[in-house]
Formats: C-alpha cells, structure tokens, sequence
C-alpha cells in the first residue's frame, strides 16, 4: 500500500493520478492547506520542508518533490508505461520538459498564491503577484508552440501529461488560457476523461 500526504487542487493531484493510472494500492491522507497541516509536527517529521505531496512508498521510504515522485511511480510500475521507452529519444524529450515544468513553472505557483511569501513589509504584493502570473503565461506558452502537432507532449500517454494537465488548473484566468494555451487545454481534458484518472480529476479540479 502506498500513502499520498496532500490536499485537494494541490500538487498531490499529479501523484494521484499517477497512481490511479498505474493501478496501485494506495490511501490518500489529508493535509489541509486551508488550515495550515502542512507546518504542523505530524506532517513535518514526515517532510521536514513542510510541503507536499508526499509519498510513502510500499517499502516505507518518503519521497517528497512532485516530478520525483512520479518518476518513482513510473520506476516501481513499468507495465503501466508512464514514460516512454528507456533510452529512446521520447524519454529524453519527457525528462527534459518535466525538469522545466518543475523548475521554471512550480516554483513561481506559489508567488501567486502567496505574494506576500515574496515581497518586504510595505512592497506592492499585487504587483508582485502580476509579475509571476506573467512569468507563467510565458513558460506555458513555451510549452504550448512545442506541442505543435502533437496530441500528448511526449509522443505517447506519460506522467508528463499529468503534470503539464495539472498546471493548466492553476494560476491564470481561464479566458485567457482558453484563448492562448488551446493545445494545453485539450490536453488537460484529454487527461480529465481518462477512465482511471476522471474520478481523481473530479475530487480535485471540480469540486462544489
């Protein structure tokens, strides 16, 4: 058994559906964001960084950080082909654009949602959060010319669809990401109607 640490509309969503697609055991323990559990002792001997998610493998090892823990996920469930041939051009590809995802997209996340993380007592927090949106509309949209063409960003189905589908949720006002990112987007419902993967998608992305 497997045990995803997070809470929902979160990062743990990509872990999730990774999960769910591969078809492995796993519980999903609640950490309420809202409430702040994420600073509390209980979930910090379990990532001392105190953010999530955070997964508790079969064996009992924690592996924190999103994309490692779905190149875990992909490793421990290879029948699953949540990656693209080992060695092949496309597992290059997958490993590149999920290293820029979680490097030059994730990080500038939570300066939107928590400018004043960011800004000196007395600064323009609204101003702050302006210029991280723009910092992702310009990596999503970098994202978005190289998929031209393409139906999924690595050739075939892989976790890097989930993640990429998973940032299309956050951050910018869906007028604009509907009008600007049309490939991610499609994308995104692509990955939402996915028979393992829809009902993670609803618990998370289209709650009432």
């Amino acid at each position: 058994m497997y045990t995803l640490y997070g809470d929902l509309g979160s990062g743990a969503f990509s872990a999730e559906a990774a999960l769910a697609e591969a078809g492995a055991p796993y519980a999903f323990e609640l950490v309420s964001l809202e409430k702040n559990e994420q600073k509390q002792p209980a979930f910090l001997a379990i990532n001392p960084s105190g953010k999530m998610p955070a997964l508790r493998l079969a064996e009992g090892e924690i592996v924190t950080e999103s994309a490692a823990i779905l190149l875990t996920i992909a490793d421990h469930f290879p029948q699953a082909r949540l990656l693209p041939p080992l060695g092949s051009p496309a597992r290059a590809k997958a490993y590149r654009w999920l290293a820029f995802m979680a490097g030059e997209v994730y990080p500038i996340v939570e300066i939107v949602d928590y400018p004043e993380r960011f800004a000196p007592p007395g600064c323009d927090v609204e101003g702050v959060r302006r210029i991280a949106r723009d910092r992702i509309r310009e990596r999503l949209l970098i994202v978005e010319r190289m998929m031209a063409g393409e139906t999924f960003l690595a050739g075939g189905f892989s976790i890097l669809d989930i993640y990429a589908a998973m940032f299309s949720r956050w951050s910018l006002e869906p007028d604009w990401k509907e009008a600007h990112l049309p490939r991610l987007m499609a994308l995104a419902r692509s990955v939402s109607r996915r028979p393992a993967i829809g009902a993670v998608w609803k618990r998370h992305f289209q709650r009432k």
